[in-house]
């Protein structure tokens, strides 16, 4: 499947990526105990690609999924745009800086939320020393300071965790601590990596909608990473999709979908009256469910057929949907075809 075009405006982007690449140099030997023993004299080594020529452009108050599967080179990437790694290839800008040169002024506006690392620092912290380091790191204005933390707390439900120590804290907990931590200084752009990881259905419900919110109101750009489709369809109205460290796709997610699916779900619940419908006259049948039948028609074909069943069946209930996003990207992950 050919990249789409960027999105992004005619404005300055706040996020550029530009022919990005990241080899990494891997020392390699075979198994045995004399390959360990030669290894110590003349240590042979091979080139991981894990990005190439990756290009796309983010505009302010975008909230951009970033999806591929695992080993693509999507936490490669937002390491270099949070200014963790260096590229060896291309350039990467984040509101005007290079991000590997990690300036103050870069650094402030930003925020890098990592599942696999939820909050950092010394584990004996209580979650409120986190708060109050964070106030000093980004000197946040004190009536500032106690409204974001009474805004996070809310949404994140913190009370009871704001005294307890982070090592005492399971990893749902530190997920959301972590998270509000994260997002005190109220940054410009966020970088989440798979930031829902370990959340209950509720609170990661809560985060997305403070996420959208937030871009919405405050104009940040945020490029997300998850295998939560789910997640990604809930906040990501674009997506910038990834394989094997190349760009694969980058455009609505609802045109990916389009393309990636060649089909629709009808779902028909029927009346009592509806045991004689020879349903493969309609369409490929997904179910057995006698009052409730879903059907797989070609996507150009669904307006017909809704119709002919809305004036032949006894129908109670019609939705029309694409499968669920996990089926079509399963498919694009094992196949690699749109």
């Amino acid at each position: 499947m050919m990249a789409g075009k960027t999105e992004c405006g005619t404005s300055d982007p706040v996020v550029a990526v530009d022919g990005l690449g990241m080899t990494y140099r891997v020392p390699v030997r075979p198994a045995g105990l004399a390959a360990a023993f030669r290894a110590l004299w003349r240590r042979e080594y091979r080139q991981i690609e894990a990005v190439a020529d990756v290009t796309f452009h983010l505009a302010a108050g975008e909230v951009v999924g970033f999806i591929g599967p695992n080993g693509a080179g999507k936490t490669t990437t937002m390491k270099i745009l949070s200014g963790i790694l260096h590229p060896t290839a291309g350039e990467a800008k984040v509101l005007g800086f290079a991000p590997m040169r990690r300036q103050h002024e870069f650094l402030t506006q930003i925020a890098l939320v990592r599942g696999s690392q939820p909050i950092a620092g010394p584990t004996e912290l209580t979650v409120l020393d986190n708060f109050s380091y964070r106030r000093l790191l980004y000197d946040i204005a004190p009536a500032q300071f106690r409204s974001h933390v009474e805004e996070l707390t809310d949404m994140l439900d913190l009370e009871p965790l704001l005294p307890r120590q982070v090592r005492a804290l399971s990893l749902g907990e530190r997920m959301r601590a972590g998270l509000a931590v994260a997002l005190l200084h109220r940054p410009r752009v966020l970088f989440l990596d798979e930031p829902t990881i370990g959340l209950d259905a509720s609170a990661a419900v809560a985060f997305r909608r403070y996420i959208a919110d937030y871009a919405s109101q405050t104009g940040a750009t945020v490029l997300l990473t998850s295998h939560y489709m789910a997640e990604v369809e809930a906040l990501c109205p674009r997506v910038v999709l990834i394989d094997q460290g190349r760009l694969r796709y980058d455009g609505r997610l609802a045109a990916l979908a389009a393309r990636l699916s060649p089909y629709k779900l009808l779902r028909v619940t029927t009346g009592d009256d509806s045991a004689s419908v020879s349903w493969d006259d309609y369409g490929e049948r997904d179910d057995s469910d006698p009052s409730q039948v879903t059907l797989r028609v070609p996507r150009e074909d669904a307006p017909r057929i809704t119709s002919r069943l809305l004036a032949e069946v006894p129908v109670i209930d019609l939705t029309v949907a694409d499968p669920p996003l996990e089926t079509m990207m399963d498919r694009f992950y094992r196949a690699g075809v749109a």
